[in-house]
């Protein structure tokens, strides 16, 4: 159950809403980027293309490129964890699953901490002897946006706090503040927009953030993301690792993406976002389905009545939805949905309006 991802429930040619991707594929621009790296692919990656892509990312969130880690996708940092030797690590509940697996395939002790809705992060509820404590944000699957000051409060002398931000890149900032720090204190996550309530920018000795390229940029397919952290801790994660961790490709889209030409485009895809997520709401809420907000990802939670049966009834008529079952902390009639226009939206309720009644 906790290696259970939306790509299982989305069948070729079935309407998708159970894959956070944003687009079927990434664009024009990227592509022609990574396309002109093709006839280097009969040279192994270079140290050069490693440092251009730290320093890229690097310059990105206002750190040193000694504080960037390259990952093939942000799961591989998750995969990474029991390398930090942890005594007992926390995940904090409803999330992503792939940590808590990683964690448990090693022998580390694992506790839950299971936020009841609304979801909201209490830091007194984890255990004060955990020494590794993973909390997303904004969280996936409850669409949730923890407070920077909220998350700083997890740290602890002698804990390591790791934050899935593999989202953060999606949260559209209230106009005005893109360059400008978070109210709430946390540096802004880069010199050309601001991510509201992310810790991307703190270069701290206790804190790791992970990011992805996957959903922005429709890479699903090649596996790329970043560490942030203390050289020294992600010495520790990196240990043993293979000469060659990326490959060329990797490395370009991740230099590409970095680039202030692509984060100011990030920051647009992320106002669309805010807007179509808006409307869905608004229709969904319209059918007397249970949307939870506030929500502040490309995905929404809802809660419907039976719904294995209403996910299988929207199979049937080509649409995935993904169940949410599988999020330690909610149930069988928990479902998530993936933010997308109006133009998907449109079959989505007709098929929700067949299935409903």
């Amino acid at each position: 159950m906790l290696r259970h991802h939306g790509d299982v429930e989305a069948r070729p040619g079935m309407l998708d809403f159970a894959v956070n991707v944003q687009g079927v594929a990434p664009p024009a621009w990227l592509r022609e980027r990574l396309a002109a790296r093709l006839t280097d692919l009969g040279r192994y990656p270079s140290s050069e293309d490693d440092r251009t892509a730290r320093v890229a990312v690097a310059a990105r969130h206002g750190r040193s490129p000694d504080e960037v880690l390259l990952l093939a996708g942000a799961a591989e940092g998750f995969a990474m964890l029991p390398r930090l030797a942890p005594r007992l690590a926390a995940v904090i509940h409803p999330s992503f699953t792939e940590p808590e697996l990683a964690l448990r395939e090693a022998d580390v002790p694992v506790t839950r901490v299971i936020l009841e809705r609304p979801y909201t992060l209490d830091p007194t509820l984890v255990p004060e002897e955990a020494d590794l404590v993973v909390v997303g944000n904004p969280t996936n699957p409850t669409s949730i946006l923890h407070p920077a000051e909220t998350i700083q409060a997890l740290r602890r002398p002698g804990r390591i706090v790791v934050i899935d931000e593999a989202f953060a890149d999606a949260v559209a900032a209230p106009v005005g503040i893109a360059d400008e720090s978070t109210a709430s204190g946390a540096m802004p996550a880069g010199r050309v927009a601001d991510e509201p309530e992310s810790l991307a920018g703190l270069s701290a000795h206790d804190v790791i953030v992970l990011r992805s390229l996957t959903k922005t940029w429709a890479l699903a397919g090649l596996r790329c993301g970043y560490a942030l952290g203390a050289p020294e801790v992600l010495a520790r994660l990196a240990h043993g690792r293979p000469h060659w961790p990326l490959g060329t490709l990797q490395l370009e889209a991740i230099i590409a993406t970095a680039e202030p030409a692509a984060v100011a485009e990030s920051r647009q895809h992320a106002h669309r976002i805010a807007a179509d997520r808006t409307a869905m709401i608004d229709r969904l809420t319209a059918l007397g389905l249970d949307v939870h907000t506030p929500a502040t990802g490309p995905f929404l939670l809802l809660r419907v009545p039976d719904g294995a049966l209403l996910r299988k009834r929207l199979a049937d008529r080509g649409i995935a939805v993904r169940r949410a079952d599988t999020f330690p902390g909610l149930g069988p009639d928990h479902l998530r949905v993936a933010v997308r226009g109006a133009a998907e939206v449109d079959p989505l309720i007709d098929a929700l309006n067949a299935a409903l009644w």
